[in-house]
């Protein structure tokens, strides 16, 4: 059987079929119907979302218009589906292309609409499409997936194509599918080889960097934690001195903080935070990506998956909330990520300790294995977070700026490449857990 491609606007695929469960609570459907329930996506958000469901069928081509099919789709065969956002910004991505943005202006030329291919306002590293149960990704599905991509930019006159936090194994099977011709040297690129990267229009990988910590006791033959204190034992001097201060100070301050699993807190409790939340933005004058009915369905949804901090003062009202999703305990590579964030003044080390320990103590009590504080900050380099490589995609489509651009990229991972090898040797362990620089995925 052949594979083939529909384009759709709806998601009455997600309860035809059996799916495999995803690796992050991201993009779990109770997530993604949360966030279509609330219009954080949608044609008014600017996050308008196709999806690019690839299927077996004894047909051979069609011509795929939007939410139009041909031939019907036997929704039995189905195989994978990639959603893909039509956007005119780049709000809530965290994976910066603004530059090529404004190359496009300079020659007259409209860089929008773009598409984009990620889990809606979160830098977190993970699956970018859902799997049929029994199915393994390979490349005849990336190829017909990016097929279905290059027919939406088609069709509604996308500049390009980028895929955000991709996994490392969809990011070497789109670009062995889809190979960049090789330059030798990407300050010097010579026109043979502008030619072959205009010809064969591949898709083009840039690396980033951010800070994931470990569960794992290098001195006791990499065993999880048993404690705080003996996370803590794995750093230099300094850095326990520094941390045990900060901690000290939030007590000082007539602080107490108390974590919550989700199906311990209350509506009162999402409130509070929700509150605490909008000040995060409120000081910088700017208005929230999520709304309040977000987060409570979440916490109607998908309770198992969250972890909610609070911090009160003396007279036991909250002044800050934190709020975590994790994967199921246990499992393997389970992993806390540290999301949302906000408190309603200033208070000294108080983000560090709800959004950094606190979580490093609640992995330690779970046995998660990894905990993903979020996105950039060299800050959470010096409290143990080890420098990680990511990965984003991107397809330009009018070759004229393929050659500039895939130049640009090139350079680009040389230098965050030099970055993570610098972010690494900062590191606060001591020398018996200091962990190997490796750099692969």
């Amino acid at each position: 059987m052949n594979l083939q491609y529909a384009l759709l606007k709806d998601t009455s695929w997600q309860s035809q079929i059996d799916w495999q469960l995803p690796d992050t609570p991201f993009m779990s459907f109770a997530f993604w119907q949360a966030l279509i329930d609330t219009h954080a996506i949608g044609e008014q958000a600017g996050w308008l979302p196709i999806f690019v469901l690839v299927y077996r069928t004894d047909d051979v081509g069609h011509k795929a218009t939007i939410d139009t099919i041909i031939e019907p789709v036997d929704i039995a065969q189905a195989v994978a589906v990639m959603p893909v956002f039509v956007k005119n910004h780049h709000r809530g991505e965290f994976v910066f292309d603004h530059a090529w943005a404004q190359a496009y202006a300079q020659y007259g030329l409209d860089y929008y609409p773009r598409l984009v291919t990620s889990s809606p306002y979160t830098p977190i590293t993970g699956q970018r499409l859902w799997l049929a149960a029994g199915e393994t990704l390979d490349t005849n599905i990336v190829k017909m997936i990016m097929a279905g991509v290059d027919d939406i930019a088609q069709q509604v006159g996308a500049s390009s194509w980028h895929g955000l936090f991709v996994t490392p194994e969809l990011a070497k099977l789109a670009m062995s599918a889809m190979p960049a011709h090789n330059v030798s040297d990407p300050a010097q690129i010579t026109h043979t080889e502008i030619e072959a990267l205009t010809a064969n229009n591949p898709i083009l990988e840039r690396q980033g960097c951010q800070f994931l910590w470990q569960n794992k006791d290098l001195l006791q033959d990499g065993k999880p934690f048993t404690d705080f204190d003996a996370f803590l034992t794995t750093l230099t001097a300094r850095k326990r001195k520094n941390i045990r201060a900060e901690r000290r100070k939030v007590i000082a301050q007539g602080i107490r903080c108390v974590r919550k699993c989700g199906d311990e807190t209350t509506e009162a409790d999402w409130k509070a935070f929700y509150h605490c939340y909008v000040m995060t933005y409120a000081v910088r004058g700017q208005q929230p990506y999520l709304k309040e009915a977000f987060f409570m369905a979440l916490a109607k949804q998908m309770p198992e998956c969250l972890l909610l901090v609070q911090a009160y003062d003396t007279n036991d009202e909250i002044i800050a909330s934190s709020l975590f999703l994790y994967d199921k305990p246990h499992s393997d590579n389970a992993t806390l990520y540290g999301r949302y964030w906000g408190a309603l003044g200033e208070y000294d080390s108080l983000h560090f300790e709800l959004c950094y320990y606190q979580g490093i103590e609640f992995a330690i009590e779970q046995g998660l294995t990894h905990f993903d504080p979020g996105t950039q900050g060299e800050h959470k380099l010096i409290r143990g977070f080890i420098p990680t490589k990511t990965h984003s995609l991107h397809r330009i489509y009018d070759p004229r700026f393929v050659p500039a651009i895939a130049d640009f990229c090139a350079k680009d991972r040389l230098q965050m490449a030099r970055y993570r090898q610098q972010a690494h040797d900062a590191l606060p362990f001591n020398i018996d857990n200091m962990p190997e620089f490796t750099d692969h995925d």
